[in-house]
C-alpha cells in the first residue's frame, strides 16, 4: 500500500514541477518508498494483543489453541510450530523477532499421511506434539502420529515447501518426539508413549537416529520412570548445556499439571529430577510443555508453554528463566524453593530492537486464489469442496455429501478457525445458490465442539429458511434440535456469533448488516477432541447428486 501511495505522489509531483525540480523530488520519493516497503505488513487482532507497547507484554502471547508449542531461534528469528492432530493443513509455521508479536506465515504440512485415513474425519489423531530444529543449514520438524509412529520433513526455508513425511519408525503409541545433534556427530532422538496405544505411559525412552536423522537405528530405551511422583510424563524436549542433557517433560495432566526437568552427564541416564515451574499461588492452571529459548545475544532464557483453558484449548504464555546451579528455573520464584510460577506481565524480552504489534490473522476478505492461513479443514480436503474466487472476492463452498454421518461431528469437510480471544464477536455475509432439484441442502455457520451449534440456511419446498440448532454429545452420536426458525427472504444474510467468558455464545443474523436479531438460545461451546473450540463453516446436501448448490462467503470479521 505505501509503494502504490508513493508512486501516485510522484506522479502528481512530475504533473506539478519542472522536469528539473522533479528529479530531486521524485530521487528523495523513490528513498521513501524504499524505506517503508522494507517493513512487512503488520496484522494486529481487535481482540487480543499481548503486546502492551510499553515495553511489557501480557500472558497469553497467544490467546488460541497452538496445544504443545515449540521453537527454535535461528540468528534473529524466531520460528513456532504445534499440535495440529487432525487438522488440515497442519503444523503451523509461526514467525517472530521478540516471542511476542507473532504471525502465521505457513504450514509445513499440506496434507495427513495415510491420506486415505484421513481423508475421512479422525478427531484427535494426526501430528501430536511437534518439535521443530535447525542443524546444518536445515529446518526439521519431527512428530509421533499414535496410530502410525513417529515423522520427520525437513526444509532450508520454513515459509516455503517441506519436503515429504519420512516414517523414521513405525509403532502404536509413539508419540511427542524430539532430536538432538550432539557434539561427537551422533544424534539421539527423546520420546514418549501413549498409553491408550502402548499400553503403558508416563515414561521417556531415548534412542538413536542415523546421521541424517530420517530412521531410528537404535532401540528405544527407558530413562525416566515417572509413575511414582509424575504422572503422565510425556512431550520431550531434549537439549545440552554444560555437560548435562536435560529432558524437559511436563507432567502431571493438561489441566492440573506441572513443569519437570530430567538432567543427567549420560544421554541414557540416570537422570536427575527438578519441577521447575508449577501453578503456585498464580491463576494460571497446568503451566507445562513447551520450548527453552534464549535471545540473540544469548543474556536472556525465555520458556513457552500452553495453558489448557478448556473450551478455547491451550493457549500459549511466555516466561522468563534463569539458570541456576545448571538447574532452570521458570516465572517467578518468590519462595526461593527452585521452583517457578508463571507471571501475567513482564518487561519484553530484551532483543536489542522493537518490533511492530503484529498478530496472527484472524479476519478475512477473501480476496486471494488460496484460502487464508487462519483455516483449517477437519480432514484431507477434495479439490470439489471449494473454490477461492479471487475476481469476486467470495470462497464458494460447495454441498457436499458425506454417506453415514450422524451429525457434524463426523463431517469432513469442516472448514474451521481458532477462537481467538475469551471475548469476540464473529460475523459473515455469505449468499445462498441451492440446487433446486432439491430440497434438504444446508449451509451452516458454525460453532463446532463435542458439543455444536450452528446457523444453519436450509433450501425446503417453501424457500430458505433461517434455523439456530444445537447438538449436545455430538461425539457420542447425539442428536440436532432445531431452536427456533424463520423464513428468509433473500439469500443473501448477515450472520453472527458472539462468545464471552470463553465459552457462552448467541446467535444473530441481519437483512442489511446494519440491524442483528437474536435468534435460538445462548449456547455454551465445548472443546473439541484434544483441541478448543473452532468457528467456521460447513455446506451440505442430503444425498448423492451429479450436481449441487452452493455458499458464496463474501466477509469473515472479528470484533
Amino acid at each position: 500500500m505505501l509503494t502504490v501511495v508513493s508512486i501516485a505522489l510522484s506522479l502528481f509531483i512530475r504533473y506539478l514541477c519542472n522536469k528539473k525540480n522533479f528529479m530531486k523530488i521524485h530521487l528523495k520519493i523513490t528513498l521513501l518508498t524504499l524505506f517503508f516497503s522494507s517493513f512487512s505488513y503488520a496484522e494486529k487482532s481487535k481482540v487480543w494483543v499481548a503486546d502492551n507497547g510499553d515495553g511489557t507484554f501480557k500472558n497469553p502471547v497467544l490467546y488460541a489453541d497452538y496445544s504443545d508449542p515449540d521453537i527454535i531461534r535461528v540468528g534473529k528469528d524466531y520460528w513456532m510450530t504445534a499440535s495440529s492432530f487432525n487438522c488440515i493443513p497442519g503444523l503451523p509455521i509461526l514467525h517472530s523477532n521478540d516471542l511476542i508479536n507473532w504471525k502465521i506465515v505457513n504450514y509445513a504440512l499440506p496434507r495427513l499421511f495415510p491420506e486415505k485415513h484421513f481423508s475421512k474425519v479422525q478427531h484427535g489423531d494426526g501430528v501430536w506434539a511437534p518439535s521443530i530444529r535447525y542443524h546444518k543449514g536445515e529446518f526439521f520438524i519431527y512428530w509421533g502420529d499414535p496410530d502410525f509412529g513417529m515423522y520427520m520433513i525437513k526444509t532450508t526455508d520454513p515459509k516455503g515447501k517441506w519436503s515429504e513425511p519420512i516414517c523414521i519408525k513405525e509403532g502404536k503409541g509413539l508419540i511427542d518426539c524430539c532430536p538432538f545433534w550432539d557434539n561427537d556427530g551422533r544424534v539421539y532422538l527423546s520420546h514418549a508413549y501413549a498409553g491408550s496405544r502402548a499400553g503403558l505411559k508416563s515414561i521417556v525412552a531415548v534412542c538413536e537416529l542415523n546421521e541424517t536423522g530420517d530412521k531410528v537405528i537404535s532401540e528405544s530405551r527407558i530413562v525416566f520412570d515417572g509413575h511414582k511422583n509424575h504422572p503422565t510424563v510425556e512431550g520431550t524436549k531434549l537439549y545440552k548445556r554444560n555437560g548435562y542433557y536435560y529432558i524437559f517433560v511436563p507432567a502431571g495432566g493438561v489441566k492440573t499439571g506441572w513443569q519437570l526437568v530430567l538432567r543427567s552427564k549420560n544421554i541414557y541416564g540416570p537422570y536427575e529430577e527438578k519441577i521447575v515451574l508449577a501453578q503456585g499461588n498464580s491463576p494460571i492452571n497446568g503451566p507445562h510443555q513447551g520450548a527453552w529459548i534464549d535471545t540473540p545475544n544469548k543474556k536472556e532464557d525465555w520458556f513457552a508453554h500452553f495453558q489448557d483453558v478448556y473450551t478455547v484449548g491451550r493457549i500459549m504464555h511466555l516466561q522468563p528463566m534463569i539458570w541456576k546451579n545448571d538447574w532452570p528455573i521458570i516465572g517467578l520464584d518468590p519462595d526461593g524453593d527452585g521452583c517457578g510460577e508463571p507471571v501475567l506481565t513482564y518487561k519484553k524480552p530484551n532483543i536489542g530492537k522493537t518490533y511492530p504489534i503484529n498478530t496472527p490473522v484472524e479476519e478475512d476478505n477473501f480476496d486471494n486464489n488460496t484460502l487464508g492461513l487462519q483455516w483449517q479443514w477437519h480432514a484431507n480436503p477434495s479439490a470439489l469442496w471449494y473454490f477461492c474466487d479471487k475476481q469476486n472476492k467470495t470462497l464458494r463452498l460447495f454441498s457436499y455429501f458425506e454417506e453415514g454421518k450422524k451429525n457434524l461431528w463426523e463431517a469432513s469437510n469442516l472448514l474451521l478457525q481458532k477462537i481467538t480471544a475469551p471475548k469476540v464477536i464473529y460475523t459473515t455475509k455469505i449468499a445462498i445458490f441451492p440446487d433446486k432439484r432439491y430440497v434438504g441442502e444446508r449451509f451452516s455457520f458454525v460453532i463446532m465442539g463435542e458439543d455444536y451449534a450452528t446457523l444453519s440456511i436450509t433450501n425446503t419446498k417453501e424457500g430458505l429458511s433461517l434455523s439456530m440448532n444445537e447438538c449436545k454429545k455430538a461425539r457420542k452420536e447425539g442428536k440436532e434440535i432445531m431452536l427456533e426458525n424463520i423464513k428468509l427472504p433473500e439469500n443473501e444474510v448477515y450472520l453472527r456469533i458472539k462468545i464471552e467468558n470463553g465459552k457462552d455464545c448467541t446467535f444473530f443474523y441481519s437483512t442489511d448488516g446494519n440491524t442483528f436479531f437474536q435468534i435460538g438460545n445462548n449456547f455454551e461451546a465445548k472443546p473439541g477432541r484434544w483441541i478448543g473450540a473452532k468457528v467456521g463453516f460447513v455446506a451440505e446436501r442430503p444425498k448423492q447428486s451429479n450436481d449441487g448448490g452452493y455458499m458464496d462467503i463474501k466477509s469473515f470479521t472479528v470484533e
